[in-house]
């Protein structure tokens, strides 16, 4: 089950479907309620937990903004494993719009594009497509494209990780989160490492071949559990 990060769109998966089914596994991306502004955490939670149905086992892999919703999922259906990519990790209690300023992600961001020689105020093309085939760039304008603030604003309502092996995957490229940001804070927060794939924050769009190997090489290895802090610092 492909749980997608802002804009919820079920789409941004679909370079990553074909590629999973192409390995023998059934791969479902589920759209969220992201022009909402009523729709919370707990709707976003609704909506992948009524796609999954009675569908076992799962693996849940979450994008970017997924992170916040993935966790919830697997405290309502069993969930084989969680595989979290170039996604926020929530505390408990902290709110997705805290998480920019708690986690350090502005400071990281632009320390990293210093290093790259990004000036100014990169636009979307530079920070999120950099890396995407040109036609599926254009494919991706032709979207759609909402994101209510809304669930942002929900207090993450665990009180601990769940109980559900994870792993934590980035693209090398991110431009985002790059890659020393989540690192520290799969560790901080998680006690993780990190695997390293090729490709951007929208790793699913530029590699979505090197994503699924990665994918499903996790199947039947025992992953880490994850041990998360129980409150806030």
């Amino acid at each position: 089950m492909l749980v997608p990060g802002a804009g919820g769109q079920a789409w941004y998966w679909h370079r990553l479907v074909p590629e999973l089914e192409r390995h023998g596994h059934r791969a479902l991306a589920v759209d969220l309620p992201a022009s909402d502004d009523t729709a919370g955490l707990a709707a976003y939670t609704d909506a992948v937990v009524e796609a999954i149905g009675a569908r076992s086992p799962v693996v849940l892999v979450a994008q970017s903004m997924g992170g916040l919703t993935a966790p919830l999922v697997c405290e309502r259906v069993p969930v084989e494993l969680l595989v979290l990519v170039n996604a926020m990790i929530p505390l408990p209690g902290e709110t997705g719009g805290a998480w920019w300023t708690d986690t350090g992600q502005g400071a990281a961001q632009a320390e990293h594009w210093a290093r790259l020689g990004l000036r100014g105020t990169p636009d979307d093309d530079t920070v999120y497509f950099h890396d995407v085939p040109g036609d599926v760039v254009a494919a991706a304008q032709d979207q759609p494209f909402a994101q209510s603030a809304r669930p942002f604003e929900d207090p993450w309502p665990l009180s601990r990780w769940p109980d559900v092996p994870t792993r934590v995957v980035t693209g090398r490229d991110d431009r985002l989160f790059p890659v020393a940001f989540q690192r520290t804070l799969a560790a901080e927060r998680l006690c993780l490492e990190v695997d390293e794939v090729p490709g951007g924050h929208l790793v699913a769009l530029s590699r979505p071949a090197e994503l699924a190997d990665r994918l499903v090489g996790y199947l039947g290895s025992p992953p880490p559990i994850a041990r998360s802090a129980s409150i806030r610092p």
